[in-house]
C-alpha cells in the first residue's frame, strides 16, 4: 500500500514540477539570443529575444556635485548631532579618517564605522543650501529594482530624485520628497499604493520618507517593484503581463529606463518647524549608501554588456551594433532595424537585421550567417521554406502578423494556465513545493 501511495504521490509530483516548469519558462528569462538546433534537415539557428542580467549599477557609476566646493572638509568644520547639539565631531578632507568625499556614497558595505559622503553645514542659512548629486553611466540603463538611498544624517525635509533619458540634456521629475508636499510643491501626498495600473506614471509627492530622524528612519525608496506589480501581481508572479505591457506601451518602458539619475537636495533634515540659528551646525546632508539595480539596455538583442575605455557597451547579437544594439551592421540593413521583441512568450522575437540585397547576391540562406530562422530549412541556397506559423526570406516573421487582427499575447505559446498550477498545489503540500519568482 505504502508503495502504491509513493508512486502516485511521485507521478503527481513529475506531473506538476512539468507544469511549472512550463509555466515558468512561459514567462521568459530571456538569456539567450540564439539556440542551434538539428534536425534531419540539418542545423540551423533559432534567434530569440534576449537581454543582460539585472546587476548592482553602482559598479559602474560616475557621480558629480552641484556646487561641486559643496563636500565637507576644506576648510575643516565641525558638524552637531540632531538631537544633541553639543555632540560634535570633525569633518577633514586632508585626514582620511575624518573626510567624506562623494565615493563614499557607494563604496564596499559593512564597514564599521560607517562611510558617507557629507556636505557642507548650513553655515549660510538663510539661503538654501542646495545640493545636486548626478549619477551617470554613459549608457541607458533599464531599472528592475527599487533605487534606495541611505542617508547618515536625518532624511531631508525637502528632496526631488529625477531621470534623464538624454545623457543629462534634459531632465524630468520622478518623485518628490517633502514634509509638507502641499506646501512645498503644490501638491496632494501620495504613496504608490494610491496609484494603479492607470495612473503608474503619475508623478507623485509622498510625505513618507520625510518623517523622522532615528536609526532606522534613514531610508528613502523609489518604488520601482511596486509599479511592475500592478501588472505582475503583488509577488510578481504574472511577468507575462509586464513584459506585454513593456512591450506594447512606450511610455511605460521608458518610464524605467534612464541615462542618468540626479538627486535634488533642497532642505536638510531640521527635526522642527523651525532652524535654530544659533546651531547651524546641525544641519548637513550625508549619504552612506545608494542602490540602483538594472541592466543594460540593448533593446532585447545582447545578453552581455562589457566595460571598455570606462564605458559599458551591449556585447550585441542579431547582427546588430552599437552601445545599445540600436542598428543594423554594414552589410546586415536589407530592412530597417527594429528592436526586440518579447513577445510571444516565452522566447520573444529577435527581429534580426536581415542581409542587405547587395551582399545577399543569389545566396538568399546558407548554413553560417544567413541561416533559417524558428525552423525553416535553406533550399539550394536561394530561398528558405518555412513553417505554417512564419514568414519572411528567412522566416522571421510570424504569419499572423499578416492577418487584420494581428498577433495575440497568447499565440504560439501553449503555456498552461497557472489556476491548474494552484488546483494541483494543496495535493503536494506535503512534498515542500514552494513558490517562485523570476525577473
Amino acid at each position: 500500500m505504502y508503495l502504491s501511495r509513493f508512486l502516485s504521490l511521485h507521478t503527481l509530483w513529475v506531473t506538476v514540477s512539468s507544469v511549472i516548469q512550463h509555466y515558468t519558462s512561459a514567462w521568459g528569462h530571456y538569456d539567450v539570443c540564439k539556440t542551434q538546433i538539428y534536425t534531419d534537415e540539418g542545423k540551423f539557428w533559432d534567434y530569440t529575444a534576449c537581454q543582460p542580467e539585472a546587476i548592482d549599477m553602482m559598479k559602474y557609476v560616475k557621480v558629480s556635485l552641484d556646487p561641486p566646493d559643496i563636500t565637507c572638509g576644506n576648510p575643516p568644520e565641525t558638524f552637531c548631532g540632531m538631537g544633541n547639539p553639543y555632540m560634535c565631531n570633525e569633518c577633514d578632507a586632508a585626514i582620511d579618517e575624518l573626510a567624506h568625499p562623494p565615493e563614499l556614497m557607494f563604496d564596499a558595505e559593512g564597514r564599521y564605522p560607517s562611510t558617507y559622503w557629507q556636505s557642507t553645514t548650513w553655515k549660510g542659512y538663510p539661503q538654501p543650501l542646495l545640493v545636486n548629486i548626478t549619477l551617470y553611466w554613459n549608457k541607458t540603463i533599464e531599472l528592475t529594482d527599487n533605487i534606495v538611498i541611505t542617508f547618515e544624517s536625518g532624511r531631508p525635509d525637502l528632496m526631488i530624485l529625477e531621470k534623464s533619458l538624454d545623457y543629462g540634456r534634459t531632465w524630468q521629475p520622478y518623485q518628490y520628497y517633502a514634509t509638507d508636499c502641499l506646501n512645498a510643491f503644490n501638491m496632494e501626498p501620495k504613496t504608490v499604493r494610491d496609484l494603479s495600473q492607470q495612473t503608474v506614471l503619475e508623478i507623485i509627492c509622498t510625505e513618507e520618507y520625510s518623517m523622522g530622524y532615528m536609526a532606522n528612519s534613514k531610508i528613502l525608496h523609489f518604488e520601482i517593484k511596486d509599479r511592475f506589480a500592478f501588472f505582475a501581481g503583488p509577488r510578481l508572479h504574472n511577468m507575462a503581463s509586464l513584459y506585454g505591457q513593456l512591450d506594447t506601451t512606450k511610455n511605460l518602458r521608458d518610464f524605467f529606463t534612464v541615462t542618468d539619475l540626479r538627486i535634488r537636495l533642497l532642505r536638510p533634515a531640521t527635526g522642527e518647524i523651525y532652524v535654530d540659528p544659533q546651531h547651524l551646525t546641525r544641519y548637513f546632508y550625508a549619504i552612506s549608501d545608494i542602490k540602483v539595480i538594472g541592466r543594460c539596455k540593448c533593446n532585447l538583442h545582447a545578453t552581455g554588456c562589457r566595460e571598455e575605455n570606462k564605458k559599458l557597451l551591449c556585447e550585441c547579437e542579431h547582427n546588430t551594433t552599437g552601445p545599445d544594439c540600436g542598428k543594423c551592421k554594414k552589410n546586415y540593413q536589407g530592412r530597417p532595424w527594429s528592436a526586440g521583441s518579447y513577445l510571444p512568450i516565452p522566447k520573444g522575437t529577435a527581429n534580426i537585421c536581415m542581409p542587405s540585397i547587395s551582399s545577399i547576391g543569389t545566396n538568399v540562406c546558407d548554413n553560417e550567417l544567413q541561416i533559417c530562422q524558428n525552423g525553416g530549412t535553406c533550399h539550394n541556397n536561394v530561398r528558405c521554406q518555412c513553417p505554417a506559423a512564419y514568414t519572411g526570406v528567412l522566416c522571421e516573421k510570424r504569419s499572423c502578423e499578416m492577418d487584420p487582427d494581428g498577433c495575440s499575447q497568447s499565440s504560439a505559446q501553449g503555456a498552461i494556465s497557472l489556476p491548474r498550477v494552484i488546483l494541483l498545489l494543496p495535493l503536494i503540500a506535503p512534498l515542500g513545493l514552494s513558490g517562485f519568482l523570476i525577473f
